[in-house]
């Protein structure tokens, strides 16, 4: 009861302690704002422009929100954080159906305390949507993969429809690997109370936005927002292929170590088509993102909960695990190096970032102390000790860090402190965020050419 107190601690705490950052947070709450304010639950519209750029199930769940009456900060970021506990709950009886409740703990806590999970829970924009329904449709077709049980696949249709809702064709290519490994059996999708579930959920809407506005949505959702992602660099999202190896291991903090855990088994695992299916999304999402030209580390949230999953079951069937646990504690101790850098890292990019490296090694020093008496002290302990020490940190540096977030990456203070009637030079993510605490798009604000001593705009 103690570890679940902490976890809904670090899910619903302080939503509101820094304002909506980065450019797409602040977009998308207004779209959700302006369809609850309108009534227009078909058109998404920012700024009273229609605007197609991603499908309605963020903007949908935020105008519910408003609706209800909540804030600006909480009404977007609220119902986030509900799916993703929600989706935590249901992660942990899915694997504990088909692996039991020692995989199932072990997974489960290792993806609510790592640093992916919680931050985009923390942030109302569509990769936790889409993970959480895509992971849903992925567990649900294991009893299918495993044992060609078809009980399930009509809600693992809906959860993949509901995917395409959080984010058009992404799910819908994420989801071949499952597909592949049980083709022989594929015509089961093809019944028709699969297809009715994923057509209820994924294409009413995606149906009445195009009778409504046209080939205009068609054209900006697919050719412009997602097929336009993997060659084009007006997007402005363009990285190099390694960019996911650095990314993987972030959003997987502090647990990554464990994805090369193998230790001494307890006896040779036979071999599972459900371990080789997560397998599969696992490394073909992460090939099919690389091979993008635009890339943002959201993307790789729905690769997650299965590669967590994989790392559950390693643990589960080693005879010792408890000294793999040392690698992540002292990780764990990296922590305050990163709460006094990643406020100025958000705003202005990692490479501004001044690092303390002597303050870091003496943090990472002291807790592979803390890591190694773990082990040798309380081996049988040694995982639930670890996952409280990481909830209890990720806990304090959410309670730490939000205010510096706030202060360097949010407009809410600076609409707070004058309510600007016009926009000053500001970045872009800054720019979009003071549009929406004013609620509407600003005019920019005059700028005096001194060499011409005129007043320009």
């Amino acid at each position: 009861m103690a570890m679940l107190g902490l976890v809904c601690a670090l899910y619903l705490a302080d939503l509101t302690g820094m304002g909506l950052v980065s450019a797409d947070e602040p977009r998308y709450a207004a779209v959700g704002r302006s369809m609850a304010q309108s009534g227009d639950w078909i058109t998404p519209r920012l700024w009273g422009q229609p605007w197609f750029e991603k499908p309605a199930l963020l903007y949908w769940m935020t105008a519910s929100a408003f609706r209800m009456g909540l804030g600006p900060d909480l009404a977007p970021r609220l119902p986030v954080a509900f799916l993703s506990l929600t989706f935590l709950a249901f992660f942990w009886w899915r694997l504990r159906i088909e692996w039991g409740s020692r995989v199932a703990f072990y997974a489960t806590t290792m993806l609510a305390t790592s640093a992916g999970w919680l931050a985009y829970s923390h942030v109302a924009v569509t990769d936790l949507p889409l993970a959480a329904f895509f992971s849903a449709a992925v567990l649900l077709s294991m009893p299918w993969i495993a044992r060609q049980e078809r009980a399930n696949l009509p809600a693992a249709a809906a959860c993949l429809g509901l995917a395409a809702m959080a984010k058009g064709l992404v799910p819908l290519a994420l989801f071949l690997p499952v597909f592949a490994i049980g083709w022989r059996n594929l015509r089961d999708w093809l019944r028709p109370i699969p297809i009715l579930a994923f057509g209820v959920c994924a294409l009413p809407w995606y149906i009445l936005c195009t009778i409504r506005n046209g080939s205009d949505f068609p054209r900006v959702l697919f050719v412009e927002q997602t097929f336009a992602r993997f060659g084009s660099a007006a997007l402005q999202h363009g990285q190099p292929f390694w960019f996911y190896l650095p990314v993987l291991l972030l959003l997987l903090y502090p647990w990554f170590p464990l994805l090369l855990f193998r230790g001494a088994r307890v006896s040779p695992p036979a071999p599972d088509p459900r371990v080789r299916m997560l397998a599969a999304v696992v490394i073909f999402g992460f090939v099919f993102f690389s091979a993008m030209l635009n890339k943002l580390p959201g993307y790789l949230l729905p690769l997650l909960p299965g590669a967590f999953a994989l790392m559950g079951i390693g643990l589960a069937r080693a005879d010792r695990p408890g000294a793999a646990l040392i690698a992540p504690v002292i990780l764990l101790g990296s922590l305050p190096l990163i709460a006094g850098v990643a406020p100025g890292a958000l705003a202005h990019g990692l490479r501004s970032a001044t690092i303390p490296w002597v303050g870091a090694v003496i943090w990472l020093i002291a807790a592979g102390l803390v890591g190694c008496l773990l082990v040798l002290a309380a081996q049988k302990y040694a995982f639930g000790i670890a996952a409280a020490l990481a909830g209890m940190g990720f806990l304090w540096f959410q309670l730490a860090t939000f205010p510096g977030f706030d202060a360097a990456a949010s407009a809410r203070p600076l609409w707070l402190a004058s309510h600007p009637q016009c926009a000053p030079q500001l970045s872009r993510s800054a720019l979009y965020g003071l549009y929406y605490y004013s609620g509407r798009q600003l005019p920019p604000c005059p700028v005096l050419d001194r060499s011409m001593t005129r007043v320009v705009r």
